[in-house]
């Protein structure tokens, strides 16, 4: 289950703002779209999309995984939705979705994708089902009960020491990725990245030239100590953080323009 850990360490799970199937897919897509290795001349909703109109990804007893498949070499993603109402999603059961995964599967990941998804069920069917999640009360929940089924699911190869760490390492997203899903506006949230470190200016890489230069203008001296900031019009709350040497430093960040 290597790309649901990855997606949650990177503040890859979020909580659906729609009960919409084609709306919530969409979000999700677009959350796929912002993955830096993620081509921007995919069309992740589009594949999504078609890919349920020629058949429903819907497992039954509350879950399903979303995809597209593309051609080439590349890593496995997924990104993760919870809804907490559930969504009508016409699986084979006929119970609404509260747990969606959407999965990127590059030709080179067949294989990956299928394990994993295996694994996945395993560790639903060995835990309570969706039941959980279900009746989770914050998305905190959720991340916590997502990351047992990771722990269950490396035990047999791992330390009890070695899960329990991996844990932590996933926390750290929490306290953003909450924030700025309580946010107003979700349909305004603005994913991109700062590069800091090595002597030079910092800088922005995002799609919006005006969030560039709101962001390169502010003072980011103390960004590593830092979950949240203001920047020129625009709350910023920072997902995780890379480190690369000597250095520098890049920042996952989400900004809501005011």
């Amino acid at each position: 289950m290597k790309s649901i850990l990855t997606a949650l360490q990177d503040g890859r799970l979020i909580e659906l703002p729609e009960t919409d199937k084609n709306k919530a897919l969409g979000y999700m897509a677009s959350i796929m779209e912002g993955i830096p290795e993620v081509s921007s001349n995919i069309d992740v909703a589009g594949g999504v999309l078609e890919r349920e109109s020629k058949a429903n990804t819907g497992i039954g007893r509350g879950w399903a995984c979303p995809h597209i498949r593309v051609d080439g070499d590349a890593e496995l993603f997924s990104v993760i939705g919870w809804s907490p109402a559930g969504i009508d999603y016409a699986a084979p059961d006929g119970e609404n979705v509260h747990l969606l995964v959407m999965y990127y599967i590059p030709e080179n990941q067949r294989m990956a994708y299928l394990k994993e998804l295996s694994g996945l069920a395993k560790a639903i069917q060995k835990g309570q089902g969706i039941e959980n999640i279900q009746k989770a009360a914050s998305l905190n929940d959720v991340r916590n009960e997502l990351l047992n089924w990771v722990s269950a699911s490396i035990d047999n190869t791992l330390p009890q020491a070695k899960a329990r760490m991996i844990k932590l390492e996933a926390k750290h997203a929490q306290a953003a990725e909450a924030a700025y899903l309580a946010a107003p506006g979700l349909e305004r949230l603005l994913p991109f990245y700062v590069i800091t470190g090595g002597g030079m200016k910092n800088f922005a890489l995002a799609q919006d030239a005006e969030l560039v230069r709101a962001v390169e203008a502010a003072d980011l001296g103390q960004l590593g100590e830092k979950q949240d900031f203001e920047a020129g019009g625009y709350k910023v709350f920072v997902r995780s953080r890379a480190l690369y040497r000597p250095d520098r430093a890049m920042y996952d960040c989400i900004a809501v323009k005011r």
